[in-house]
Formats: structure tokens, C-alpha cells, sequence
């Protein structure tokens, strides 16, 4: 059972819902059926490795080079 994220075309409202099967969803705000499926990234905790000096490139603490 997935939760996915919203936009209503219609009111603009951004919701999240759980979803079951190949239900029609509505907005929870103006009740239009004109919404969309927003693109999401879900989030993993602790995959990130931050260092205290940037990146294993530079020194710097922000550049370009380390997003």
C-alpha cells in the first residue's frame, strides 16, 4: 500500500494519500478529481556521508564540484 504524493490542478493544494488498487482520487480541499501524481524521492536515512572539510575533491567547504 503506497503513499503518493498529489497536486490538485485545479485549487493547487499538495496532499499525500494511500492508495489501494486503481482508486480515483480526489482533493481533500476542493474535492476535484483533477489532480496529479507529483514526481517523489523517497528519502533513506544515513546514505549521505557529510566530511567537515566539503568533499574528498576539494578543500572547500562549498563548491560546485561536491553536490
Amino acid at each position: 500500500m503506497p503513499v503518493y504524493e498529489y497536486i490538485c490542478g485545479k485549487c493547487g493544494h499538495e496532499f499525500e494519500k494511500l492508495v489501494f488498487g486503481e482508486q480515483t482520487i480526489h482533493c481533500p480541499e476542493c474535492e476535484s478529481a483533477e489532480v496529479k501524481k507529483k514526481f517523489s524521492v523517497f528519502g533513506m536515512s544515513g546514505t549521505e556521508h557529510q566530511t567537515s572539510s566539503g568533499c574528498s575533491s576539494c578543500s572547500s567547504g562549498s563548491c560546485s564540484s561536491c553536490k
